[in-house]
């Protein structure tokens, strides 16, 4: 293996294993895109202006002077111009592991020298609404512990780091100090939530928000506790280790305070004051004496840049559960029973040709015969079908398959607790069908079998024939399998409880392996009953007839043809409907007001993920979150207009 070609595949495996890994994007499509958006022309060159990068490509409303901010990140030569050199360069950066911190340094450092002055970094504070609302010392002992006493150091992008966290922490204890106005180390219950809302508002969910008065019982708060319900909001991603800790990666176990605060102990520096602040939150929101994981996620403050999503619509169809009506719920079981159409489709075309070679394996009979045995195994199976009725001898009875597997696994997929017996009544008369076709080849110069013919031979009741036996054989499917799938996708699913869609392929397809192997025997019942029996073969009344019959004349192994083609067939296809389902809720997203799609979560950041840009590709995906997590995490916004500017693309 050349070096070029090792690289490659440890690149494409760091993909697999970190899914917020970006990749860069080609210089090819990257010039496209820069020259819809360049509008200068300086020597035959395009060149970006600061609107055309910020309003134009960003889509972006910032006010004027923050767009020359914003755009001087990607403009290091600060000549006001962004050349494709430049363009590109950035969008580089965006795809580091520490882009957020690189981003904002580059906010800061105004002369592009990679060093960051105190002139520097009071010129762009004093642009931010953090300032307007605080009016920190800039002169003060915490400034010149980094930049000197004379203010004349300059810290490097290593240090810079060190110092956004720490002044970060300042602000609030500089806040505190103005509503200490007689110095007592307490301040209101008013004057806390003043602060946590208009300076500190980044950490704070709206479960988190409309609860700041209740947390502290309308008592006066202390200096530790403001320090400590802060310290709390910045390490929640760390809290959700603990409580993983503590319940062995189970994030539905309700656990005390005790027993969290123990896991805490072992992991970390989490202070038993932190640990009363978050019972005492979760307390007044959910009124219960433990926590499950789902209320850490509840008053996590907004991740930045989890998991990055484009959806190619996101609707809110009620502003809350309370709106959901009759025709809302309606609403949701349509769009969620047209999605799993979707996805059913898709997965059963994908295995399709399996699905085939695991009927005509199960319709094989191993008794006295001469003749019987048609295949000797399902790889035979397969050559000779080709060989014999061509490729697409492997999709025969698709058709009907597609249309039976609309309703089974919307059902399946929408209401999967009831689904093992609900689904029968639509699917049993097209599996029937579709099993007939697929069995007509064998028979060399027979009759062309067509789907209409097999219902008008087999009328409105013959179309249920083998329909017990397709219950014996769904309903403990559904049961085995829903319950499994649901406990591989949480195992698989990362500490913030998501799932990579590789990891949706793969807890679906092994939640398949057990169902699909464990209901074989009802499946080749079925099939018996439902194929249309040559001249000689053993016939069968019924589910017990056939079961019978089976044993005296082939043997108990019998039951279980087709087992290995059945599991090559259901595991990989419930992956590819799983994993398809769920990605177009992600993709195509409605929120009725109902549960969200456990494991697809994605923190919602004030971009408007909806409305992605798609000329946003390679670093340029997490642009708009990086400049969201400087407002988020450092609490640096930098005003905007109060509308989104309506500037429209300029295309060369």
């Amino acid at each position: 293996m050349t070096n070029t070609a090792a690289k490659e595949r440890a690149s494409d495996e760091k993909d697999v294993k970190n899914p917020m890994h970006i990749k860069r994007a080609s210089t090819e499509k990257l010039r496209e895109i820069f020259g819809k958006y360049a509008t200068q022309q300086i020597n035959g060159e395009p060149y970006m202006t600061s609107a055309d990068f910020v309003r134009s490509f960003l889509g972006q409303s910032y006010n004027e002077e923050s767009i020359k901010l914003i755009a001087g990140i990607a403009d290091t030569s600060k000549d006001g111009l962004i050349s494709f050199a430049e363009f590109q360069a950035f969008e580089g950066l965006l795809c580091t592991p520490d882009a957020l911190y690189k981003t904002a340094f580059q906010l800061f450092d105004r002369n592009g020298n990679g060093s960051v002055t105190y002139s520097e970094f009071v010129d762009v504070f004093k642009k931010t609404d953090l300032h307007a609302k605080i009016p920190f010392k800039l002169d003060g002992p915490f400034i010149q512990l980094y930049f000197g006493k004379d203010r004349q150091r300059v810290i490097n992008y290593v240090e810079f780091s060190q110092f956004l966290h720490d002044f970060h922490e300042e602000c609030a204890m500089e806040a505190f100090r103005l509503k200490d106005t007689s110095g007592s180390g307490f301040i209101s219950a008013l004057d806390f939530q003043d602060i946590m809302v208009n300076v500190k508002k980044h950490l704070l969910t709206s479960e988190v928000r409309d609860n700041l008065i209740a947390v502290t019982e309308g008592h006066r708060v202390s200096f530790p506790y403001f320090m400590a319900f802060n310290s709390l909001l910045n390490n929640m991603e760390l809290i959700k280790r603990i409580y993983l800790n503590a319940t062995s990666g189970n994030r539905a176990e309700p656990i005390t305070k005790d027993e969290l605060l123990h896991s805490a102990q072992t992991m970390s520096q989490i202070t038993p004051l932190e640990i009363d602040i978050l019972f005492q939150l979760t307390g007044v929101i959910h009124q219960s004496g433990r926590i499950v994981y789902n209320d850490l996620s509840n008053i996590a403050p907004e991740h930045y840049i989890k998991n990055i999503t484009h959806r190619l619509a996101e609707i809110k169809a009620v502003e809350s559960p309370a709106d959901r009506s009759f025709l809302i719920q309606m609403l949701e079981s349509t769009y969620r029973f047209t999605l799993g159409s979707v996805a059913g489709a898709v997965g059963a075309t994908a295995v399709y040709p399996i699905d085939l070679v695991k009927t005509r394996m199960q319709n094989q009979r191993t008794g006295s015969f001469i003749g019987e045995v048609a295949y000797r195994n399902s790889w035979d199976c397969c050559k000779k079908v080709i060989r014999h009725e061509g490729f697409l001898g492997l999709y025969r009875g698709l058709v009907p398959q597609l249309m039976g597997v609309a309703p089974e696994k919307a059902i399946k997929l929408t209401v999967n607790d009831f689904a093992g017996g609900s689904q029968v009544i639509f699917t049993n008369p097209l599996e029937i069908v579709k099993i007939r076709l697929q069995v007509a080849g064998e028979i060399a110069g027979g009759a062309k079998v067509r789907a209409l013919s097999v219902v008008r031979e087999l009328g409105l009741f013959g179309l249920y024939k083998g329909a017990r036996a397709c219950l014996l054989r769904d309903v403990p499917f559904s049961a085995i399998y829903f319950p499994m799938y649901a406990h591989t996708k949480a195992a698989f699913a990362d500490e913030e409880g998501y799932n990579h869609p590789l990891t949706l392929l793969a807890a679906g397809a092994i939640a398949g392996i057990p169902a699909a192997s464990l209901v074989t025997p009802a499946d080749v019942i079925k099939t018996r009953l439902q194929v249309v029996a040559r001249s000689g073969q053993t016939t069968y009344s019924g589910v017990m007839d056939a079961a019978r019959k089976i044993m005296a004349e082939e043997g108990p192994r019998a039951f279980w043809k087709g087992t290995v083609a059945r599991v090559f067939r259901s595991s990989p296809q419930f992956g590819v409907t799983l994993v398809t389902y769920e990605l177009l809720q992600r993709m195509l997203y409605v929120d009725f007001g109902g549960s969200r799609p456990a494991g697809s979560d994605v923190a919602k950041a004030k971009v408007d993920v909806a409305r992605v840009n798609p000329d946003h590709i390679g670093g340029y995906q997490a642009a708009l979150p990086m400049l969201n997590g400087i407002e988020t995490k450092f609490g640096l916004s930098l005003p905007r207009f109060g509308a989104p500017a309506a500037v429209k693309r300029q295309t060369s």
